[in-house]
């Protein structure tokens, strides 16, 4: 670890303010999966349908998944400061903006497009950060920094419905959207890489590691990626069905179930820190095959046993918990495996699986409910992924080979 004086404290200790300032930001820009506070207000605003309604929600979550993909090129040549501060003009700008939309389709440009692609370019820049700071504790620190981001929803949407009651939503996206881009822009620009990076174990320098090219031509990149799609595709499916499971399978009431749901995302953001630090502790496969047994636990307890509210809050809590799991195995695998020199580039390619997962889960979740008439049904689908996820990671999570390393400078 570096000598000397970090925020006026010892680096030991002062390196821990980026995790709290990559927290922050990532309240900001997770408060995405709030977004449902706005539905019933904007289709009576508008008079629209309610898949109409999720139109921003959807184009956001496709954006942000492919902006990480094309910006991480961004935090290596320009750094974490100046990438996230432009992250945070534009995730400040597209809530702003919104405010002026007149109707759904320009609310999903302006709100989607333009803060989801703000989200895309900032996400890296925290993680990259707190990746660099703790090569001794990475995956508990990247975890704690993700926990904003998961736990979000549970912090925001009471102030987004205290909002739009009293200014309506179109207003509330304008509020929200400048306290948003003064707190990202802020909590930006203090990022910095360290100079040099030593572990405790072993004194080496972190400096080398694989570029994209040559991540992906590992069998450890498709498993990574593979796995990491599987993860975020047996949570989501599961996860965007949790409220009106609630109603029509439990017969839980509309306020009881939304209740639920605000207790299942403390588990979403507990999962980060949680399995970033058992990534630590047992490796990357070692956690990745507990995430996948968690899962497959919790798809019996709900196909099961279902109807019965402990079981069902039991087996979704369960599943919010692997898929913040899972935001936090996969950043710090790519870490592991492939080194933080590229980190920026790499890590934007794996969490493409992210965005992959989210529509197909989605799209999946909906299609098997009406085709069988029952969210039960949902669940047989989500133990044959996580079967088949945990084959893919007990086979292929491990590190590199050395012939890949062959010819780096």
């Amino acid at each position: 670890m570096t000598k000397g004086k970090l925020f006026g404290l010892p680096v030991e200790r002062g390196r821990w303010i980026f995790v709290a300032l990559g927290f922050l930001a990532n309240i900001c820009m997770g408060s995405v999966y709030a977004y449902s506070v706005f539905r019933k207000p904007l289709e009576t605003y508008w008079g629209v349908t309610a898949t109409q309604s999720g139109l921003p929600f959807m184009v956001f979550l496709a954006v942000f998944a492919l902006g990480m993909a094309l910006a991480g090129s961004l935090v290596e040549n320009w750094g974490p400061r100046k990438t996230g501060i432009l992250g945070g003009i534009l995730v400040g700008v597209g809530w702003i903006a919104a405010r002026f939309s007149p109707n759904i389709f320009v609310l999903t440009l302006l709100y989607g497009v333009v803060a989801g692609a703000g989200v895309g370019v900032a996400y890296g820049c925290p993680i990259a950060v707190a990746g660099r700071w703790f090569p001794d504790r990475r995956g508990l620190a990247v975890g704690l920094t993700l926990a904003g981001f998961g736990a979000a929803a549970l912090i925001v949407a009471p102030i987004m419905n205290a909002l739009i009651h009293r200014f309506g939503p179109l207003n509330t996206f304008a509020i929200l959207g400048v306290a948003f881009l003064v707190i990202m822009v802020l909590a930006a620009l203090p990022m910095r890489y360290p100079e040099v990076v030593k572990t405790k174990t072993s004194g080496k320098t972190e400096a080398i590691g694989l570029d994209r090219s040559q991540m992906v031509r590992t069998p450890t990149f498709w498993a990574l990626w593979s796995s990491y799609t599987i993860g975020c595709l047996a949570g989501l499916m599961a996860i965007g069905i949790a409220s009106p499971f609630g109603q029509e399978v439990v017969r839980l009431s509309s306020g009881l179930s939304a209740a639920a749901v605000s207790v299942f995302a403390v588990f979403n953001g507990v999962g980060r820190p949680l399995f970033g630090w058992l990534t630590d502790r047992l490796a990357p496969r070692r956690a990745g095959l507990l995430s996948f047994g968690l899962i497959l636990l919790a798809s019996l307890v709900l196909y099961f046993g279902g109807r019965h509210p402990a079981f069902y809050f039991l087996g979704f809590c369960l599943l919010w918990l692997n898929l913040g799991g899972w935001l936090a195995i996969a950043p710090t695998s790519t870490a592991t495996f492939f080194g933080m020199k590229h980190y920026g580039k790499n890590y934007g390619l794996v969490f493409t699986a992210y965005g992959a997962g989210a529509i197909l889960g989605n799209v999946l979740s909906g299609l098997i409910r009406d085709l069988t008439g029952s969210y039960l049904s949902v669940f047989p689908w989500v133990m044959a992924l996580s079967l088949a996820g945990g084959i893919v990671v007990f086979l292929g999570l491990r590190p590199p080979k050395e012939p890949v390393f062959a010819g780096r400078k």
